[in-house]
C-alpha cells in the first residue's frame, strides 16, 4: 500500500519503520527533508504543510490511507485543531478516503462518563494538550465522508520492545491487573499498521494496551 504520513516523531517514526518493514511505500512529509535518521528504499520524503489543506491534497493524492501523527505540546493546542481541520478537508480533496489519525488517551473513559483527562490526578501539565486532542476526536466524530479512525494510545506510551502482543479497547481506558495503562511505541505502529491493512475500526475510536 501508499502511506502518507504526516509526523516523524516518537510514535511516527516507529510508524513508518514497521509499515516499511511489512512491504508498503510511505511518504514522510516532513518540514525540513533529509533529517529523518530512517533510511529505506520505499521511504520518499517530501516537503509539506500539515496546516495547508491544498499542499495536503496535493502530496496524498493516490495514496492508499493518510496517517496523522502530528503531536503538540504545552501551547500549541491551536496548531493541533488547525492542522486536523486541513488533514480533513486535503484528503478529502485528493480523493483519499482513509485517514487514521494518532490520537490522545485522556479523552478514554476511565469510569461511566468520565473521562482520564477529567479524573482526578490528571497532570495538570499535560492538561492542555489533552483537551485539544479531544477537540479533534469530536471534530473527526462529525465528519461522514472519510472512513476515519481515531486511535487513542494507552495512558502511558514511550519507546520500548515490539511484542505484537497487547489487547484492544475502544472508548474505555485499557488496564492491566494492577491498574496500569501503558504501551510501548513500536506496538502502538503495530497496532496501527494492522488496522490500516485490516481495518476493524472504521469511524471510530480504539485503544491499545498490555
Amino acid at each position: 500500500m501508499k502511506i502518507a504520513l504526516f509526523g516523524t516523531g516518537m510514535i511516527g517514526s516507529r510508524i513508518a519503520a514497521e509499515a516499511l518493514a511489512r512491504g508498503h511505500q510511505v511518504t514522510a512529509v516532513v518540514r525540513t527533508p533529509g533529517k529523518l535518521a530512517l533510511r529505506h528504499a520505499h521511504l520518499h520524503e517530501v516537503s509539506g504543510n500539515a496546516d495547508d489543506a491544498g499542499s495536503i491534497a496535493r502530496i496524498v493524492a493516490g495514496h492508499d490511507a493518510v496517517i496523522s501523527a502530528v503531536g503538540v505540546g504545552v501551547g500549541e493546542q491551536s496548531g493541533l485543531l488547525r492542522a486536523s481541520a486541513a488533514l480533513l478537508q486535503g484528503v478529502k480533496q485528493a480523493g483519499v478516503k482513509r485517514l487514521l489519525i494518532v490520537g490522545g488517551a485522556g479523552s478514554l473513559e476511565v469510569a461511566p462518563g468520565l473521562h482520564l483527562v477529567d479524573a482526578p490526578g490528571f497532570p495538570e501539565a499535560y492538561k492542555a494538550p489533552a483537551l485539544a486532542h479531544r477537540e479533534v476526536l469530536e471534530q473527526v466524530r462529525r465528519e461522514h465522508d472519510l472512513n476515519w479512525t481515531y486511535f487513542s494510545p494507552a495512558a502511558m506510551i514511550a519507546p520500548g520492545e515490539r511484542t505484537g502482543q497487547f489487547r484492544l479497547g475502544g472508548d474505555q481506558l485499557v488496564s492491566d491487573a494492577k491498574g496500569d495503562s501503558r504501551i510501548s511505541a513500536e506496538d502502538y505502529a503495530v497496532a496501527m499498521i494492522d488496522e490500516v491493512e485490516q481495518p476493524r475500526h472504521i469511524r471510530k475510536r480504539f485503544t491499545a494496551a498490555y
